[in-house]
């Protein structure tokens, strides 16, 4: 896991990193607008700063900073970060792995339960 990273200015909460290119991230876009609705998510985008929607909880990493410092290798990744030290995370889609992480159920009904990244 990564170490601490307030140094990034990434605040507290949940964190994902996506990319327009990637199968995995189109598939989960309905996801990511409902953790942002009901978790307060932030989404870093790689390559286009209006995916997966133009949107306040969306933040442009087409410079890969962000993506970089959290050491994200696949996306979609999701990171859970608490008082500045990431805690947990998981690459691609996995609704198991993903509602583990949330403390959520019922996450992607109508999406397949599995898509690597």
């Amino acid at each position: 896991m990564a170490a601490d990273v307030k140094s990034a200015g990434i605040s507290d909460g949940f964190v994902a990193v996506v990319k327009a290119g990637c199968p995995a991230c189109q598939l989960v876009q309905p996801v990511l607008s409902d953790l942002a609705t009901r978790l307060g998510l932030t989404v870093y985008t790689q390559d286009d700063p209006t995916f997966p929607e133009a949107a306040d909880w969306v933040v442009d990493d087409r410079d890969l900073a962000v993506s970089w410092h959290l050491d994200v290798d696949a996306v979609p990744t999701l990171i859970r970060i608490l008082d500045g030290v990431e805690v947990a995370r998981t690459a691609g889609w996995d609704r198991e792995r993903w509602e583990h992480l949330t403390e959520l159920d019922g996450l992607g009904p109508d999406l397949p339960v599995f898509k690597p990244g």
